[in-house]
Formats: C-alpha cells, structure tokens, sequence
C-alpha cells in the first residue's frame, strides 16, 4: 500500500497579490500541493482561500504589535498542539515547528543597518524569540547564501542545521514578451518611449532604499531620465527630498499594483539599493522579465548579479555608485541591452517553484 500524502502544516502571513512575499507564499503553496503533499496553512482571519490548500484561520484580536506578537505565538502553538501534522513548517516567528524558513532573516542583523539600536519592546521581544528559533528549531531555510553566514555567525548556529532554499519566481507571467507592449503602458503615466526610466519596487521605503535611488536619480547624466516608484511607504518624506533635488516632476508613484510585471516591461532598469534584504523577489521578478537591477552589497538577491552583465552591484548609501551604474546601462547599444536583457533572464530561470519544492523536501526527508 502506498504510503498516503505528508500532512504539511505551513504557518504564513495572509498572501495577497500586490506584496512580493506573499505572492510567492501563495506559489510556493500551489507547488507544494502540486508535488503530492497534503498541504494546510495556517495564517489569520483576513486569509483568503487558495485551490489545493486547506486553509485555517486564526481570529486574532486588532493589538499593539507587541502584545500581537506574543499572542500569535500563542496561538498557533495551541493550534499545533491538536497535532495531526506529519510536518510543521513556519514562515513567521513562531516557536512550534520543524523547520523554520528565515525569509525575513535575521532582525539583529536588520537592526545592525539602523545602527544596532534595539529600543522599544517590540524589538527586544522579537531579539528574544528569534534567539529562542534559532536555538531551538530542528531546520533552518536561509533564502541566499548571504543569509545563511548571518544566521550562523549572529547566533552560532551549526553550519549542518541551515540549508539555502531559494524562492521561485513564476516565468511565464514574469517574461520579456510583456516588453510587446512597453510603450502602451508607459503612455498610461505619461512617459514618451524614449525617456530613461528606472523602476524601483517595493513597500517600506526607507529599509528598501528609496532615498538612494532619489538622489541617483538627480545624479544622472540624462536630465530627462524618469522614477517609476511602485509600492507602500512613507511617501511624503520621499517627495520632499526629490523636491529638494529638483526632481519632483520626474518620479512617477504608483502605489502597491497587481499588475507589477507590466511596469518591468516598460522599464530600462530596476533599481533596488535596499539597506537591508535577505533576497527580494524584485531581484528574480526583474531578472525573469528581461531586466537589469542595480542592487545593493545587502541584498541576498545580489549573489544572481553579473556586474555589467545582468546588473550591477552597489553600496546602498552610494548614490553617485548607483548613477553610475545605471548610466552604464544606459550608454548601452541597442546590442548591448538585449545582450543583457537577455543575460538577466537566463540568471533567473533556475528559480522555479518547483526548484524551491525539491529543496525543501531534501530538508523534510531528514524527518521520519
């Protein structure tokens, strides 16, 4: 008799298709269900349903960050106490499962890019639990190589203990054939077919780097050049500092969009001089769609980049660095930028979902 599918447990943040993480957590999930697991989430009320998955809600209260943080604990350890798992994997700071995948890395390190402080309760409170994961879950998922050393040398964790699993990104919705209608799209905010843009993606503006790509933006040679600025952050701070620049007029903010993969398609280059990043789906969305990214020396997704090639590398604080590489692609031939266009797609397409499958199952094969 063959043996019946493993009863997987996932414990994710509600998915939704604007944010980055949660769109691949529903991906993620849809692959694992597709590989033959029987698998469940666990996340709160607001969760939506997903084909293949069985969902479970927790009603959890609207509370100050601290006070939630510690009651979801709480709660999903009651909730896995009822057992009836074969496998419980955790996605958040939780203190019930198996295996823990470390997307948002470490928040000591995190705290480290902000000069090291730890005030407040929230913060110490997630220092205290992130310690209690990482000495006491059986298996660790680094999402980059990057964030496996931090695990280890931060906490001492055993080097035989974290294995790199890396996200997956869907190819075929993230493709240079959107680039068909690149000029379609940039018409919808006013941009000519000409005009240089750089696309910045991501919510939280001031971790992801935003103010740096500001500046890079008034330091380009090419005073025509355009900002596209997609994602949730604290905007106004950002807007007075272009205004400051004098480049106002030349940023385009969008907001959150659930139609990202159309706006890698009308840009020339993504940037993301993030300050601190365990790996970042911008970095594979804007690979896949045929897009050089500029991206920082603290970012996972880095490891993907060829300088000069598919991307370039810089200090997050280094604006002029950042301009100058992004002017690099610039001055390209029509040649040269298919050629990289070209070299970025090739360096995601490893990057499946059902990559990311098969190496979480190599670490849930270490359990009976």
């Amino acid at each position: 008799m063959s043996r019946p599918p493993r009863k997987l447990l996932v414990i994710a943040r509600p998915y939704s298709y604007h944010g980055g993480v949660e769109r691949a957590t529903a991906e993620l999930l849809r692959a694992l269900a597709d590989h033959g697991y029987d698998v469940h989430l666990l996340s709160v009320r607001q969760q939506p349903a997903l084909a293949g998955v069985v969902v479970h809600r927790l009603a959890l209260p609207s509370l100050p960050a601290s006070v939630r943080l510690l009651v979801f604990v709480a709660a999903t350890r009651r909730f896995v106490a009822r057992g009836g798992w074969d496998l419980v994997q955790s996605h958040e700071r939780t203190l019930c499962q198996q295996v823990y995948r470390a997307g948002e890395g470490c928040h000591r390190g995190y705290l480290a890019t902000r000069g090291g402080s730890a005030r407040g309760l929230y913060h110490r409170l997630v220092l205290a639990l992130e310690r209690r994961i990482f000495a006491g879950t059986p298996a660790i998922a680094a999402i980059a190589r990057r964030g496996k050393r931090e695990i280890e040398t931060l906490y001492g964790v055993a080097s035989e203990k974290v294995s790199v699993v890396y996200n997956g990104v869907d190819l075929e919705r993230f493709h240079p054939r959107n680039r068909a209608a690149r000029i379609s799209v940039r018409e919808e905010i006013g941009l000519g077919a000409a005009a240089w843009t750089t696309l910045f993606v991501g919510s939280g503006f001031e971790r992801k780097g935003l103010i740096t790509a500001v500046e890079a933006l008034a330091a380009l040679g090419d005073r025509d050049s355009r900002l596209v600025v997609i994602g949730r952050g604290h905007r106004a701070t950002h807007e007075a500092h272009a205004a400051r620049l004098g480049v106002a007029e030349r940023i385009v903010w969008l907001g959150p969009r659930p139609d990202v993969e159309r706006w890698y398609a009308a840009a020339d280059v993504a940037v993301l001089p993030t300050r601190y990043e365990p790996f970042g789906n911008v970095h594979l969305e804007a690979l896949a769609s045929g897009l050089p990214i500029v991206t920082s020396t603290e970012a996972g997704g880095s490891e993907l980049i060829q300088d000069g090639v598919n991307g370039a590398v810089v200090d997050p604080r280094d604006a002029k660095a950042l301009a100058v590489a992004v002017d690099r692609f610039r001055e390209m031939s029509p040649a040269g930028r298919e050629a990289a266009s070209a070299a970025a797609r090739r360096a995601a397409e490893p990057f499946t979902y059902a990559a990311q499958v098969a190496g979480f199952s190599r670490i849930y094969g270490n359990f009976p």
